[in-house]
């Protein structure tokens, strides 16, 4: 794992890996407050391959997201961070597709699921995917999926994991439901709190409006 976060280009943890790390090994519950780019796909995407057991085939760590964009994202970076372990299958499981070929996947195994919780709420009701071998559950950016309508979606497919769980919640805001939502979910959870990579407010973007053959050479001077 070392060699690999290495050749990844992680030379030293971010803070949120450096606060979260630790505890999400030693088995904790964690609520943590972070922004989209501040690595925390990388701090639970450790965590949650650590226990995991190649031979079973079983889901053994399912990510919810509130998009398909983002679950995309975090399956790729996950893939990324398991590609020195032993043959581990990470599928993606969101609405907008058929659900065909993606109950074809399911018949295959997989060690790790990331999807949205209408989709993954969906495979449950129809027997398609079953949770009682799951190890670790991350709610990744919690408050957009609340506010997204997605609370009633959440709980029932947290009511059909095992009891005995680790429980990742990671949220930009704390609103009211995220609350309620820990306090329902969650046993005990530690809470980490970071400041993001960058602050929005000192982020400035620019329009140009460039003719197609000159595109190259514009990005070249901007880069200079």
């Amino acid at each position: 794992m070392r060699d690999n976060l290495t050749a990844l280009g992680y030379a030293e943890m971010t803070p949120i890996q450096a606060a979260s790390l630790p505890l999400i090994l030693k088995g904790r519950d964690l609520i943590a407050q972070a922004k989209t780019g501040s690595g925390k796909t990388a701090a639970f995407g450790i965590g949650l391959l650590h226990p995991l057991n190649p031979r079973f085939f079983g889901c053994q760590a399912l990510v919810l997201c509130p998009t398909r964009e983002l679950a995309d994202q975090v399956a790729k970076e996950l893939r990324r961070l398991a590609r020195a372990a032993d043959n581990i299958k990470i599928l993606t499981l969101c609405g907008g597709v058929p659900l065909g070929p993606q109950i074809g996947s399911l018949e295959h195994g997989a060690h790790i699921i990331v999807g949205t919780p209408g989709r993954i709420q969906e495979h449950l009701r129809k027997g398609t995917l079953k949770l009682d071998g799951l190890n670790t559950l991350v709610l990744d950016e919690a408050d957009r999926m609340l506010d997204m309508g997605f609370f009633d979606s959440i709980a029932e497919v947290i009511e059909q994991t095992p009891a005995k769980r680790q429980t990742l919640l990671f949220s930009a805001t704390y609103p009211a439901g995220i609350e309620q939502l820990a306090a329902r979910f969650l046993r005990d959870p530690e809470r980490v709190q970071v400041e993001a990579m960058h602050d929005d407010g000192q982020i400035e973007q620019r329009f140009y409006e460039i003719d197609p053959k000159q595109r190259m050479d514009a990005v070249i001077r901007l880069l200079r």
